[in-house]
């Protein structure tokens, strides 16, 4: 007597022997869900890591880098920090106080300020200028690339641009002896002062403020002006809350970039003074003859002083850039 399937259709009632499970393709694999074959298709194929053989090609660079960048300002900070006999030393930092080494910082300081303002000034409104000029036209790539030459141009060649341009006997200068009677080095011969140093300055901050500045001011969107207008803001209202707070970061960014670049500046300097009156010009006269009495490596001293002003300058202008950032994605 065969017995009956027990309620709900259970092919296992007491006292059944199950039937044995036949092979069969749905057995020993599983159909792939369609999401994951379409997951597949848009990852593409696996990407295999080369691992440390991709680094190989970074090599040359590193190897120069490590040569001729870290080692150099390795053992030129690390040398103010070594007496005559080899013997590490803190003393050296007591140049610091010397008054020779104070008017050079003070006057690299100013140096650069000055320079960095105007050359900022005036190229925010280059800037400007260029935002109303179609990207692709012949002016705007003329422009940026005079702006990509010029912010390189530098060292001995400026220098003599500008001693025949309004140097003792420069061009510019004679003709306004002549038209105008005015001499612009009555007072003395005013290129070749620190003060003096601020034209040549200006001549190579602009242009880096033009390529620095440039691409924060092209970030700002027409929607962001389109918007304001439909809610009633004048356009003074949209620069002053809008504009003018979104370009600022990347302002003073860029502020902080020429100031380091002016800090930094020697080439043109040497060429025009003799000695003295920035950093740069008093490291090279403490290299070439101690003037310090009593305090071995002065120049290392004055470079890691240079360095440390260079770490906070870069360090504040890196957050600045990081915070201008967010409005240019």
């Amino acid at each position: 007597m065969t017995s009956a399937s027990a309620p709900g259709g259970s092919a296992f009632a007491p006292g059944a022997t199950p039937a044995p499970a036949t092979a069969g393709p749905a057995a020993t694999s599983v159909a792939p869900a369609p999401a994951d074959v379409t997951a597949r298709r848009v990852a593409g194929p696996p990407v295999r890591r080369r691992g440390g053989i991709a680094w190989l090609g970074l090599t040359p660079f590193a190897a120069y880098v490590v040569l001729f960048l870290a080692v150099p300002a390795a053992i030129t900070v690390g040398s103010g920090f070594f007496d005559a006999a080899g013997h590490v030393t803190f003393a050296n930092l007591a140049a610091f106080a010397d008054p020779s080494v104070l008017r050079a910082f003070g006057g690299s300081f100013a140096l650069s300020a000055v320079s960095a303002v105007i050359g900022a000034v005036i190229g925010a409104i280059v800037c400007w200028a260029l935002a109303a000029l179609r990207p692709d036209g012949l002016v705007r790539s003329m422009i940026d690339s005079a702006a990509s030459v010029l912010a390189q141009f530098g060292g001995v060649m400026l220098a003599f641009a500008f001693i025949a341009t309004i140097g003792a006997q420069g061009v510019v200068t004679t003709w306004l002896v002549s038209a105008f009677h005015v001499d612009l080095n009555a007072n003395g011969a005013f290129l070749y002062t620190v003060p003096g140093l601020v034209v040549p300055y200006v001549y190579f901050q602009v242009p880096l403020m033009v390529l620095t500045f440039m691409p924060a001011l092209e970030g700002v969107k027409a929607q962001w002006g389109e918007a304001a207008a439909t809610l009633g803001a004048s356009r003074v209202t949209y620069w002053r809350r809008i504009g003018l707070p979104v370009l600022a970061p990347a302002f003073w960014g860029s502020l902080l970039l020429l100031f380091a670049n002016g800090f930094s500046s020697f080439a043109t300097a040497a060429a025009l003074i003799s000695q003295g009156g920035i950093v740069p010009l008093t490291i090279r006269t403490q290299l070439t003859s101690e003037t310090i009495i009593g305090l071995q490596n002065v120049a290392g001293v004055l470079a890691f002083g240079m360095v440390v002003v260079m770490a906070v300058v870069m360090g504040a202008y890196s957050l600045l850039q990081r915070r201008a950032a967010r409005w240019q994605r």
